[in-house]
Protein backbone atom coordinates (compact mmCIF):
# COMPACT_ATOMS: atom_id res chain seq x y z
CA UNK A 1 0.00 0.00 0.00
CA UNK A 2 1.60 3.37 -1.35
CA UNK A 3 0.72 5.58 2.05
CA UNK A 4 2.55 7.36 4.63
CA UNK A 5 0.69 9.53 7.56
CA UNK A 6 1.75 12.70 7.51
CA UNK A 7 3.57 14.32 10.94
CA UNK A 8 1.82 16.74 12.55
CA UNK A 9 -0.94 18.09 14.48
CA UNK A 10 -4.50 16.13 14.20
CA UNK A 11 -7.32 17.71 16.05
CA UNK A 12 -9.88 15.30 17.50
CA UNK A 13 -12.79 17.09 15.73
CA UNK A 14 -15.99 18.43 17.11
CA UNK A 15 -19.52 18.23 16.25
CA UNK A 16 -21.61 21.37 15.70
CA UNK A 17 -25.37 21.49 15.85
CA UNK A 18 -27.75 24.10 15.05
CA UNK A 19 -30.57 25.07 17.52
CA UNK A 20 -33.14 22.50 17.06
CA UNK A 21 -30.05 19.46 17.48
CA UNK A 22 -29.18 18.74 14.03
CA UNK A 23 -25.15 18.49 12.78
CA UNK A 24 -24.46 22.02 11.55
CA UNK A 25 -22.74 21.68 8.53
CA UNK A 26 -22.38 25.12 7.51
CA UNK A 27 -20.26 25.53 11.06
CA UNK A 28 -18.65 22.21 9.76
CA UNK A 29 -17.44 23.64 7.48
CA UNK A 30 -16.34 26.34 9.14
CA UNK A 31 -14.15 24.70 11.25
CA UNK A 32 -12.55 22.26 8.81
CA UNK A 33 -11.27 25.70 7.11
CA UNK A 34 -9.45 27.29 11.02
CA UNK A 35 -8.35 23.83 11.25
CA UNK A 36 -6.43 24.77 7.69
CA UNK A 37 -5.83 28.13 8.44
CA UNK A 38 -4.30 27.17 11.91
CA UNK A 39 -1.83 24.58 10.49
CA UNK A 40 -2.70 21.35 11.14
CA UNK A 41 -1.64 18.59 9.28
CA UNK A 42 -5.05 16.42 9.48
CA UNK A 43 -8.12 15.82 11.19
CA UNK A 44 -9.98 12.71 13.25
CA UNK A 45 -13.18 13.04 12.32
CA UNK A 46 -16.00 10.88 14.01
CA UNK A 47 -14.35 10.09 16.83
CA UNK A 48 -15.12 10.18 20.84
CA UNK A 49 -14.84 14.45 20.74
CA UNK A 50 -17.32 14.21 17.51
CA UNK A 51 -20.11 12.91 19.81
CA UNK A 52 -19.61 9.30 17.74
CA UNK A 53 -21.74 7.13 20.48
CA UNK A 54 -24.25 9.96 20.55
CA UNK A 55 -24.71 10.23 16.59
CA UNK A 56 -26.42 7.77 14.51
CA UNK A 57 -24.88 5.82 12.07
CA UNK A 58 -26.61 8.11 9.15
CA UNK A 59 -24.96 11.18 10.92
CA UNK A 60 -21.55 10.02 11.37
CA UNK A 61 -21.21 8.67 7.69
CA UNK A 62 -22.49 12.19 6.64
CA UNK A 63 -20.28 14.03 8.54
CA UNK A 64 -17.37 12.36 7.26
CA UNK A 65 -18.18 12.89 4.24
CA UNK A 66 -18.77 16.30 4.56
CA UNK A 67 -15.15 16.70 6.28
CA UNK A 68 -13.08 14.48 3.34
CA UNK A 69 -15.02 16.99 1.09
CA UNK A 70 -14.30 20.28 2.59
CA UNK A 71 -10.15 19.33 3.20
CA UNK A 72 -10.22 18.59 -0.41
CA UNK A 73 -11.49 21.54 -1.65
CA UNK A 74 -9.51 23.67 0.79
CA UNK A 75 -6.51 21.78 -0.72
CA UNK A 76 -7.41 22.12 -4.54
CA UNK A 77 -7.59 26.27 -3.80
CA UNK A 78 -4.30 26.26 -1.99
CA UNK A 79 -1.67 23.90 -3.31
CA UNK A 80 1.85 25.51 -1.18
CA UNK A 81 1.27 22.77 1.24
CA UNK A 82 0.10 19.09 1.60
CA UNK A 83 -3.08 18.29 1.90
CA UNK A 84 -4.88 17.56 5.71
CA UNK A 85 -5.18 14.00 6.06
CA UNK A 86 -8.52 12.86 6.69
CA UNK A 87 -8.62 9.71 9.52
CA UNK A 88 -12.01 8.64 11.11
CA UNK A 89 -13.50 5.73 13.38
CA UNK A 90 -17.07 5.71 13.98
CA UNK A 91 -17.85 2.15 15.04
CA UNK A 92 -19.59 1.94 18.09
CA UNK A 93 -21.30 -1.73 18.37
CA UNK A 94 -20.80 -5.02 19.98
CA UNK A 95 -20.67 -7.30 16.97
CA UNK A 96 -19.06 -7.54 14.14
CA UNK A 97 -21.40 -7.67 11.90
CA UNK A 98 -22.68 -4.29 12.77
CA UNK A 99 -19.35 -2.83 13.07
CA UNK A 100 -18.28 -4.20 9.92
CA UNK A 101 -21.07 -1.91 8.12
CA UNK A 102 -20.46 0.84 9.77
CA UNK A 103 -16.95 1.18 9.12
CA UNK A 104 -17.54 -0.14 5.17
CA UNK A 105 -19.77 3.23 5.22
CA UNK A 106 -17.48 5.16 7.03
CA UNK A 107 -14.69 4.16 4.74
CA UNK A 108 -16.69 4.57 1.36
CA UNK A 109 -16.51 8.38 2.10
CA UNK A 110 -12.79 8.29 1.76
CA UNK A 111 -11.19 8.92 4.72
CA UNK A 112 -7.41 8.60 4.20
CA UNK A 113 -7.33 6.29 6.91
CA UNK A 114 -9.88 3.90 9.22
CA UNK A 115 -9.27 3.75 13.00
CA UNK A 116 -10.59 0.95 14.84
CA UNK A 117 -11.34 1.93 18.48
CA UNK A 118 -9.80 -0.22 20.35
CA UNK A 119 -12.49 -1.54 23.26
CA UNK A 120 -14.56 -2.58 20.68
CA UNK A 121 -12.54 -6.01 19.73
CA UNK A 122 -12.44 -8.13 22.18
CA UNK A 123 -15.49 -6.40 24.31
CA UNK A 124 -14.79 -8.83 27.57
CA UNK A 125 -11.44 -7.44 27.61
CA UNK A 126 -10.32 -11.22 28.19
CA UNK A 127 -6.65 -11.71 26.74
CA UNK A 128 -4.33 -10.09 23.83
CA UNK A 129 -5.15 -13.39 21.76
CA UNK A 130 -8.73 -12.95 21.52
CA UNK A 131 -8.13 -8.90 20.73
CA UNK A 132 -6.05 -10.12 17.67
CA UNK A 133 -8.47 -13.08 16.66
CA UNK A 134 -11.23 -10.61 16.77
CA UNK A 135 -9.33 -7.88 15.10
CA UNK A 136 -8.22 -10.17 12.33
CA UNK A 137 -11.53 -11.31 11.69
CA UNK A 138 -12.42 -7.54 11.28
CA UNK A 139 -10.29 -6.34 9.08
CA UNK A 140 -10.82 -9.13 6.80
CA UNK A 141 -14.07 -7.36 5.86
CA UNK A 142 -13.01 -4.25 5.44
CA UNK A 143 -11.55 -2.93 2.17
CA UNK A 144 -7.86 -4.14 1.36
CA UNK A 145 -6.46 -0.51 0.11
CA UNK A 146 -7.57 1.46 3.18
CA UNK A 147 -4.96 2.25 5.58
CA UNK A 148 -5.90 1.36 8.93
CA UNK A 149 -5.14 2.89 12.70
CA UNK A 150 -6.02 2.06 16.05
CA UNK A 151 -7.90 4.41 18.81
CA UNK A 152 -7.33 4.05 22.58
CA UNK A 153 -10.90 5.54 23.03
CA UNK A 154 -11.90 6.02 26.71
CA UNK A 155 -15.70 4.97 26.41
CA UNK A 156 -16.82 2.55 27.12
CA UNK A 157 -13.46 1.69 29.00
CA UNK A 158 -10.05 2.37 27.80
CA UNK A 159 -8.42 -0.64 26.04
CA UNK A 160 -5.04 0.47 26.29
CA UNK A 161 -2.73 -1.51 23.17
CA UNK A 162 -0.42 -4.15 24.96
CA UNK A 163 3.16 -4.42 23.61
CA UNK A 164 2.58 -7.90 21.80
CA UNK A 165 -0.81 -6.16 20.47
CA UNK A 166 1.08 -3.45 19.38
CA UNK A 167 3.80 -5.88 17.55
CA UNK A 168 1.04 -7.65 16.02
CA UNK A 169 -0.55 -4.39 14.47
CA UNK A 170 2.71 -3.34 13.01
CA UNK A 171 3.40 -6.72 11.48
CA UNK A 172 0.22 -6.82 9.67
CA UNK A 173 1.02 -4.31 7.72
CA UNK A 174 -1.95 -2.64 7.35
CA UNK A 175 -1.90 -0.21 10.24
CA UNK A 176 -0.45 3.03 9.99
CA UNK A 177 -1.84 5.37 13.03
CA UNK A 178 -2.18 5.17 16.46
CA UNK A 179 -3.90 7.86 18.78
CA UNK A 180 -2.37 6.88 22.50
CA UNK A 181 -4.09 7.62 25.28
CA UNK A 182 -1.32 6.08 27.56
CA UNK A 183 -0.74 9.32 29.23
CA UNK A 184 2.85 7.95 29.88
CA UNK A 185 6.10 9.27 28.43
CA UNK A 186 8.22 5.86 29.44
CA UNK A 187 5.63 3.20 28.25
CA UNK A 188 5.28 5.51 24.77
CA UNK A 189 8.83 5.53 24.25
CA UNK A 190 8.72 1.43 24.91
CA UNK A 191 5.79 1.75 22.45
CA UNK A 192 7.92 3.38 19.32
CA UNK A 193 10.84 0.97 20.15
CA UNK A 194 7.93 -1.58 19.10
CA UNK A 195 6.91 0.65 15.84
CA UNK A 196 10.42 1.43 15.11
CA UNK A 197 11.34 0.84 11.39
CA UNK A 198 7.33 -0.08 10.16
CA UNK A 199 4.63 2.09 8.85
CA UNK A 200 2.96 2.22 12.27
CA UNK A 201 3.20 5.99 13.89
CA UNK A 202 2.02 6.92 17.17
CA UNK A 203 -0.03 10.07 17.89
CA UNK A 204 -0.18 11.00 21.32
CA UNK A 205 -3.32 12.29 22.66
CA UNK A 206 -1.75 13.88 26.18
CA UNK A 207 -0.24 17.56 26.20
CA UNK A 208 1.04 17.01 29.68
CA UNK A 209 3.77 14.36 28.24
CA UNK A 210 3.99 15.67 24.22
CA UNK A 211 7.49 17.30 24.27
CA UNK A 212 8.98 14.20 25.82
CA UNK A 213 7.54 11.78 23.32
CA UNK A 214 8.09 13.92 20.65
CA UNK A 215 11.95 13.83 20.99
CA UNK A 216 11.58 10.36 21.17
CA UNK A 217 10.02 9.92 17.85
CA UNK A 218 6.65 10.36 18.38
CA UNK A 219 4.86 11.41 15.15
CA UNK A 220 2.05 14.59 16.24
CA UNK A 221 -0.24 15.23 18.35
CA UNK A 222 -3.96 14.21 18.09
CA UNK A 223 -6.23 15.45 20.68
CA UNK A 224 -8.90 17.66 22.23
CA UNK A 225 -6.78 20.43 23.19
CA UNK A 226 -6.06 21.07 18.99
CA UNK A 227 -9.64 22.73 19.07
CA UNK A 228 -8.45 25.65 21.28
CA UNK A 229 -5.36 26.58 20.07
CA UNK A 230 -3.91 24.13 17.55
CA UNK A 231 -1.55 26.84 15.82
CA UNK A 232 0.56 26.67 19.03
CA UNK A 233 0.97 22.48 19.37
CA UNK A 234 2.14 23.42 14.97
CA UNK A 235 4.87 25.38 16.70
CA UNK A 236 6.25 22.95 19.76
CA UNK A 237 6.12 20.17 16.77
CA UNK A 238 8.17 22.32 14.61
CA UNK A 239 11.06 23.25 17.82
CA UNK A 240 12.09 26.46 15.64
CA UNK A 241 12.05 28.47 18.98
CA UNK A 242 15.10 26.65 21.22
CA UNK A 243 14.99 24.63 23.87
CA UNK A 244 13.81 27.51 26.70
CA UNK A 245 11.23 28.53 24.90
CA UNK A 246 9.50 25.08 24.04
CA UNK A 247 9.77 23.87 27.09
CA UNK A 248 8.30 27.50 28.50
CA UNK A 249 5.09 26.43 25.69
CA UNK A 250 4.91 23.19 26.65
CA UNK A 251 4.56 24.57 30.26
CA UNK A 252 1.56 26.27 29.30
CA UNK A 253 0.09 23.83 26.67
CA UNK A 254 0.22 21.16 29.53
CA UNK A 255 -1.34 23.32 32.41
CA UNK A 256 -4.20 24.50 29.57
CA UNK A 257 -4.98 20.92 28.78
CA UNK A 258 -6.48 20.39 32.42
CA UNK A 259 -9.27 22.97 31.48
CA UNK A 260 -10.71 20.00 29.14
CA UNK A 261 -12.52 19.03 32.14
CA UNK A 262 -14.90 22.56 31.92
CA UNK A 263 -18.00 20.98 30.21
CA UNK A 264 -16.11 19.74 27.54
CA UNK A 265 -16.94 19.32 24.22
CA UNK A 266 -19.08 22.55 25.39
CA UNK A 267 -16.18 24.17 26.68
CA UNK A 268 -14.81 23.83 22.95
CA UNK A 269 -17.67 25.29 21.19
CA UNK A 270 -17.89 28.37 23.46
CA UNK A 271 -14.06 29.02 22.85
CA UNK A 272 -14.74 28.31 19.30
CA UNK A 273 -17.95 30.67 18.85
CA UNK A 274 -16.26 33.60 21.68
CA UNK A 275 -12.72 33.48 20.90
CA UNK A 276 -12.34 32.26 17.01
CA UNK A 277 -15.67 33.77 15.48
CA UNK A 278 -16.83 30.59 14.35
CA UNK A 279 -20.53 30.83 15.38
CA UNK A 280 -22.02 27.35 16.88
CA UNK A 281 -24.45 26.46 19.20
CA UNK A 282 -22.58 25.15 22.41
CA UNK A 283 -24.93 22.68 23.38
CA UNK A 284 -23.67 18.99 23.35
CA UNK A 285 -25.36 15.49 23.39
CA UNK A 286 -22.70 13.84 25.77
CA UNK A 287 -22.72 16.55 28.40
CA UNK A 288 -25.18 19.02 29.30
CA UNK A 289 -24.24 22.62 28.91
CA UNK A 290 -26.28 23.93 32.00
CA UNK A 291 -23.00 22.79 33.49
CA UNK A 292 -20.97 24.83 31.57
CA UNK A 293 -20.90 27.72 34.43
CA UNK A 294 -19.50 31.46 33.90
CA UNK A 295 -16.88 30.25 36.07
CA UNK A 296 -15.89 27.99 33.50
CA UNK A 297 -16.65 30.46 31.00
CA UNK A 298 -13.85 32.78 32.85
CA UNK A 299 -11.54 30.04 32.50
CA UNK A 300 -11.67 29.17 29.17
CA UNK A 301 -11.40 33.44 28.51
CA UNK A 302 -8.41 33.19 30.78
CA UNK A 303 -6.56 30.73 28.76
CA UNK A 304 -7.53 32.38 25.06
CA UNK A 305 -5.70 35.42 26.30
CA UNK A 306 -2.54 33.32 27.43
CA UNK A 307 -2.62 31.97 24.31
CA UNK A 308 -2.92 34.50 22.54
CA UNK A 309 0.33 36.03 24.14
CA UNK A 310 2.48 32.95 23.41
CA UNK A 311 1.48 33.40 19.71
CA UNK A 312 2.06 36.91 19.72
CA UNK A 313 5.46 35.94 21.61
CA UNK A 314 6.95 34.57 18.18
Amino acid sequence: MNFQVQRGVYPTMITPYTKNGEIDYHAVDSLVEWYWEQGCDGIFAACQSSEIMFLSLEERVKLTGAVVKKAKELAEEDKSRAPMQIVASGHVSDSLEDQVRELCAIAAEGPDALILISNRMDIENTTDEKWIEDTERLIAQLPMDMPLGVYECPKPYKRLLSERMLQWCADTGRFYFVKDTCCDAEMIARRLEICEGSQLKIFNANAQTLLATVKNGCYGYCGVMANFHPALYVKLLRGDHGEKENSLLQDFLGLAAELETNTYPCCAKYYLDRHEHIPMEWTARSNDVTNFTPYQQSNIDRMAELAEAFAERW
